[in-house]
């Protein structure tokens, strides 16, 4: 096993989610013809619907930074009006039956007690807050794409291991048909192979059925759709071994050091809280005044001091302030309750540090099992197999029972799966280890 680098900067790492942002919208796909572990990881990337659904949250806080950054730009409005009335009621000299007017006013917020300012970096944080929460996202969903990989991978070979199991128990039957036939054996024999050949045959329906589920379970977490029924039957040809290497697994103290430092969800809380202190001084600017600069231009006809064929026109501009001497104390309400939230986000941030170190100390025992399993079970297919071979070689000598035999082949079969099953559980635990220190893929950004 080749242990990947830590994670990029964290600007590189928004980066690389900023050109997620940009991929394009699933389509309808043929169902491949073969499907490869770095592929299937691709493909989830675009089309999982967790992590599409976590990028329209980052476009839903998009709109949000917008909407506050409105605050900081001027304000322009223009309002127009026109009326009829009986002169008898006009208060304009000469009397007119009707006026017209059309106004321009621009708004400038010039000083705000620092409130706008704090609210477009607080808001710029949470966007922030939000590339982290793709990306662990994107670390939660490929963990589940291996995992559903490796299912699908371990019930293909148990497949394989099936058939041969019953490939060879058919042979033990022509072995012991013949035997019977020539009168060498009893009929205890044989109808010991029957029963032996028949108790063989339902793990390997059962093997086939698993493989078939998984091969949808793999489907669903891919976030693969199609509507072509004759896709319906198809299956890609699986690509990839759960063979292991020779290596042995990261420390602990370096898998929980690359945890705190790169983990998304503990960098998506630390954003959240410098966001949270950035509300704090919003609110702490409702103490201070509010000053800003305007400027209107009218044009009007028939006004109450003109008639209808005078027409006046002109601007105005101006300084306007505010400052509320007393609220009813509105302001320190709004400062307490973001100053709890403040603490609440801290509190949170570290609830979900202690977390992440017992998911990163149980993935590391997991590991560590997975290791050993690998391990021990290294050599007993091997032995098994030779078990099997001198079995059949003293049945043959008239030396050993068939029972033997068969006590041999199903050693052997145990063997092998016992060995998938231990390669399985170390690239599964590979995968959660992968996922509990935080590190990314690097070729998934488009």
């Amino acid at each position: 096993m080749k242990h990947q680098r830590l994670i990029p900067a964290f600007a590189a790492v928004l980066v690389s989610i900023s050109g997620l942002l940009r991929a394009a919208e699933p389509t309808q796909q043929p169902v491949p013809e073969s499907l490869d572990l770095r592929t299937a990881v691709q493909f989830a990337v675009d089309n999982n619907f967790a992590i599409r659904q976590a990028r329209e949250r980052i476009k839903q806080q998009e709109g949000v930074e917008i909407e506050i950054r409105a605050q900081q730009l001027p304000h322009i409005a223009a309002g127009s009006s026109y009326s009829f009335n009986d002169k008898e009621i006009s208060t304009s000299f000469p009397a007119t039956d009707r006026t017209w007017g059309i106004g321009l006013t621009a708004r400038q917020t010039i000083y705000a007690g620092g409130g706008v300012q704090a609210s477009i970096q607080a808001s710029r944080l949470v966007r922030e807050a939000a590339l982290l929460e793709l990306q662990g996202v994107i670390n939660e969903q490929l963990l589940l794409v291996r995992t559903k990989f490796y299912n699908v991978l371990l019930n293909r070979q148990r497949i394989t291991v099936q058939e041969e199991n019953v490939k060879l128990l058919e042979e033990q039957l022509r072995n012991a048909r013949n035997r019977f036939e020539a009168g060498a054996s009893s009929n205890f024999e044989l109808l010991r192979a029957e029963v032996a050949l028949a108790n063989g045959r339902p793990p390997l329906i059962q093997s086939r059925n698993d493989f078939r589920l998984s091969v949808e379970e793999l489907r669903q977490v891919l976030g693969f759709t199609t509507r072509d029924l004759a896709n319906a039957p198809k299956v890609p040809q699986f690509s990839g071994s759960l063979e292991v290497g020779s290596e042995e697994p990261v420390a602990l103290s370096d898998a929980l050091s690359s945890a705190r430092a790169n983990r998304p969800e503990l960098q998506r809380i630390t954003k959240l809280s410098e966001s949270s202190e950035k509300r704090v001084k919003a609110a702490r600017a409702g103490y201070q005044p509010t000053v800003e600069v305007y400027g209107r231009y009218d044009f009007a006809r028939g006004t109450p001091t003109a008639a209808w064929d005078d027409r006046r026109d002109g601007w105005t501009a101006g300084v306007q302030a505010s400052w509320n001497v007393f609220d009813g104390r509105a302001t320190a309400g709004r400062v307490a309750q973001a100053k709890s939230a403040l603490n609440q986000t801290r509190l949170t941030l570290d609830e979900a540090t202690l977390a992440v170190e017992v998911e990163v100390r149980r993935a590391h025992s997991s590991l560590q099992e997975a290791w050993e399993l690998v391990q021990s079970t290294g050599k007993v297919v091997s032995q098994a197999d030779e078990a099997l071979r001198l079995a059949n070689v003293r049945h043959d000598a008239g030396t050993a029972t068939q029972l033997d035999v068969l006590t041999s082949q199903v050693a052997l079969t145990e063997a092998k799966l016992n060995q998938l099953t231990s390669y399985h559980r170390y690239n599964v635990a590979i995968a959660s280890m992968r996922k509990a220190t935080g590190l990314s893929d690097n070729f998934i950004s488009k």
